[in-house]
């Protein structure tokens, strides 16, 4: 091995080829969520120093850590599914051959559109409630916290987004591993 040479085990190979452009996006986006989460650590270290040197405890720290973090494991889903890192079960999937690997590959990534789509129908349903009052007019659902900010709704609107985005990238997948592109 060269000196510069990172090993192989170490080299991150990003989004799959089979996820395409859409995948390529995803992978991408995780950076800004990896930061995210960084700076729900940092408010969280504010909040600590702030509460117990300080004796002066912020409103707004644990609903803005919960609201990050919990958009991070959301985008997680969606982040792995385009980097093929999800559970899976190999035990049978490693023994059988190519050609029959990707019969499975195509129908897996079918079988997740649909239960992708079924979540984004269940999202839409929540963003209904979440977003717009019964008169049909646009207001965010809010925590009714003292600070109150509207972290349910955005959160509940950011899963339909992930949810549809998920399914488009399961039906692109099964496209690509049917036409056994690389």
């Amino acid at each position: 091995m060269e000196p510069n040479e990172t090993p192989e085990r170490e080299k991150d190979p990003g989004a799959i080829s089979e996820a395409g452009m859409l995948g390529r996006w995803i992978d991408r986006g995780g950076l800004l969520f990896a930061i995210g989460i960084v700076a729900s650590m940092l408010i969280l270290i504010n909040e600590v120093l702030l509460r117990y040197v300080f004796n002066a405890p912020t409103i707004w720290a644990h609903e803005t850590t919960i609201f990050l973090c919990g958009a991070a494991f959301l985008y997680g889903g969606l982040y792995c599914t385009a980097r093929d890192r999800h559970i899976r079960v190999v035990l049978i999937y490693d023994t059988l051959p190519p050609p029959l690997r990707r019969v499975l590959d195509v129908v897996i990534s079918l079988i997740c559109m649909v239960a992708s789509t079924f979540f984004a129908y269940a999202s839409w349903l929540m963003v209904q409630k979440a977003a717009f009052r019964p008169d049909g007019s646009f207001r965010l659902e809010r925590s009714g916290s003292a600070w109150d900010p509207v972290f349910p709704g955005l959160i509940k609107v950011f899963l339909l987004v992930v949810m549809t985005v998920m399914a488009v990238q399961f039906l692109i997948l099964a496209y690509n591993y049917a036409r056994g592109r690389k």
